[in-house]
């Protein structure tokens, strides 16, 4: 990325006021966040779908630089450290928020992120887009300069004091999750997929009608699938093999795990009419996982189903 020649700007095309008037539930701080941040630090925060109105309520004070980062995404997890650390060295004018992108698909979509990672700024209420990809550490200094210029334009140049007694509060205490949903989490948390495949799958059975477990399954099979390859083996095997469906179904699992959504539907959909009848079985298949992974509410999800309804019918 390269810095624009024109000033970064306030943008209308994102409507946020959804998530600005969500209620303010209980465990707005996600679990297991990136970097490493001390509880109760003011200018690194969490945030998910439930908190978000917080950050846009700050955001009318300071400019708030908000980063979609996902714990499958390396890069991501040390883009957060970064921007941390060149935040806290503005001296309290700008606050860090962020987002674990698994945990909040309205926060990924009201942004219309496409990858992760992905950062967008708030100032006065209003996004601010930035950049995706891991950026050099220069680069990401001229958008803060810029950043803050932006903000004293619009009355959002307030600052806060991380020193101050006062500033730090209590960390929101997270709601339990039912037990079996703890049990994927944990095992998820510690590499075991399969583990955490069959605490979802036996969730499913208890109440099939228990939409976190099937989107959670889904999820974690992604997980288990792309666990041990390389981006560039998977990417390669596909590029060599255009007509193998392992290999394509393998690169498809990479694109929407990087948040490449069409690209992946597209992949499967194009790949479709090719197949023999036991192909198109798996390619559904997967289809309908990847669907549950981005979110069925999610427009590209019904876009993608509207073709894989008319090639099958």
């Amino acid at each position: 990325m390269t810095i624009p020649e024109e000033p970064i700007g306030l943008r209308g095309a994102v409507d946020l006021s959804g998530l600005a008037q969500r209620a303010q539930a209980p465990g707005g701080q996600a679990r297991g966040g990136a970097g490493d941040a001390p509880a109760g630090d003011p200018l690194v925060i969490e945030a998910d779908d439930q908190s978000f109105g917080e950050v846009l309520e700050l955001s009318r004070t300071l400019p708030v630089v908000v980063v979609l980062w996902a714990g499958f995404s390396e890069p991501s997890v040390a883009l957060v450290d970064t921007l941390a650390g060149l935040v806290r060295a503005r001296d309290g004018r700008l606050v860090l928020a962020a987002v674990d992108a698994e945990r909040s698909p309205q926060l990924v979509q009201a942004l219309q992120a496409q990858a992760v990672p992905t950062v967008v700024a708030l100032v006065a209420g209003q996004p601010v887009p930035l950049f995706a990809g891991p950026q050099p550490a220069d680069v990401i200094e001229q958008l803060f300069d810029q950043l803050l210029e932006l903000g004293a334009q619009h009355g959002a140049d307030g600052r806060v004091d991380p020193g101050a007694p006062g500033t730090e509060t209590a960390a929101p205490v997270d709601e339990p999750l039912p037990p079996l949903h703890q049990e994927a989490y944990d095992a998820i948390e510690r590499g075991d997929y399969q583990a955490a495949e069959a605490a979802y799958r036996t969730a499913i059975a208890q109440d099939p009608r228990d939409q976190l477990a099937v989107a959670g399954l889904a999820q974690v099979r992604l997980l288990g699938r792309l666990q041990g390859k390389t981006l560039d083996a998977i990417r390669g095997a596909a590029a060599a093999a255009p007509d193998d469906l392992d290999a394509q179904l393998d690169v498809a699992d990479l694109d929407l795990s990087g948040g490449h959504v069409e690209d992946a539907f597209d992949r499967l959909l194009t790949l479709f009419p090719k197949l023999d009848a036991d192909g198109k079985a798996r390619v559904r298949e997967r289809l309908v996982e990847l669907f549950e992974v981005a979110g069925t509410e999610d427009p590209r999800v019904a876009a993608a189903r509207r073709r894989l309804a008319n090639l099958l019918y």
